[in-house]
């Protein structure tokens, strides 16, 4: 049985001025972490940062590591950087019509960005033996790998509002919202490039979810580059690891996502990290600790 992982951090976004700071670091906390406490090899580990993280090397890094998966392995997917959202294209986004998207280093809104329906691709091949950890420190990356509750009872999310990334940048130095915002030529030409958004329609998925996704935010929310203890980082990769570290990596899912919401909320980050899995995963151990 083997431990692999793939570590995706970008600061840097060409074209942008919305570059981050803390997304290298939290790929190097994450390893850190890996290595010390939960057994992973540093020759296992795959990072990926700034100009090396394009689209291409990001797929095909996750299909690398998806496809020698063998029964009993643990593999995990870290990617710490830029969220955004585009138009559903396939009606399988029941509450606000929109796909979560990762955004590369070589990001562009003509395409050149990772879907949630992109990962759900790669990840529905799994061998079912395999175990896949998926940790998204990202805006928007509640259900960044698939839509997983069926039946809403209200549609109201649609109407949400989301603040303007912008002010926030103005309004604390030392918190930078990891979301990049559709310029208003993408938002005036969406059909063209996304295609026209479909009606909501009800899925069911036969097979459960063969994954466990930990996700920094709800996918209405942003999730925060923050400046703590000196050094920038990830507001929730921070506290994942931190508190990882303090209990050597011996804790239940559902433990960990209380500490870090704890945490979070006591520092004053508004972000809810989100847990979504198999039934039962949130009582085990993660990364594959017995």
């Amino acid at each position: 049985m083997s431990r692999k992982a793939l570590l995706v951090g970008i600061n840097d976004y060409p074209g942008t001025q919305n570059d981050l700071q803390g997304c290298v670091n939290d790929t190097t906390n994450v390893y850190d972490v890996l290595v010390k406490h939960f057994g992973f090899a540093p020759p296992d580990i795959v990072l990926l940062s700034n100009s090396r993280a394009r689209k291409a090397t990001i797929l095909e890094g996750l299909k690398s590591l998806l496809a020698g998966a063998k029964d009993g392995d643990t593999l995990v997917f870290h990617y710490s950087g830029h969220g955004s959202q585009v138009r559903d294209t396939d009606g399988d986004e029941l509450e606000d019509g929109k796909d979560e998207v990762l955004c590369p280093y070589d990001f562009d809104w003509s395409g050149g960005f990772i879907r949630d329906d992109d990962l759900a691709s790669l990840i529905g091949g799994l061998r079912k033996g395999a175990h896949l950890e998926v940790v998204l420190d990202s805006c928007h990356s509640g259900t960044g790998t698939r839509e997983i509750i069926l039946d809403r009872r209200s549609l109201s999310a649609r109407n949400l509002s989301f603040p303007d990334p912008r002010e926030l940048w103005k309004s604390a130095s030392c918190i930078r919202p990891r979301f990049l915002t559709p310029p208003p030529d993408v938002e005036l030409r969406a059909d063209e490039i996304f295609g026209p958004a479909l009606p909501l329609r009800r899925i069911c998925r036969a097979d459960p979810m063969n994954h466990v996704l930990w996700a920094a935010c709800r996918s209405n929310q942003f999730s925060a580059d923050a400046d703590i203890d000196g050094k920038a980082s990830g507001a929730f990769t921070y506290f994942f690891c931190r508190h990882l570290r303090a209990v050597q990596g011996k804790v239940t899912r559902d433990q960990l996502l209380k500490l870090v919401r704890a945490s979070l909320k006591h520092e004053g980050f508004s972000q809810v990290p989100q847990l979504e899995g198999p039934g039962g995963s949130g009582g085990a151990s993660l990364f594959g600790l017995e």
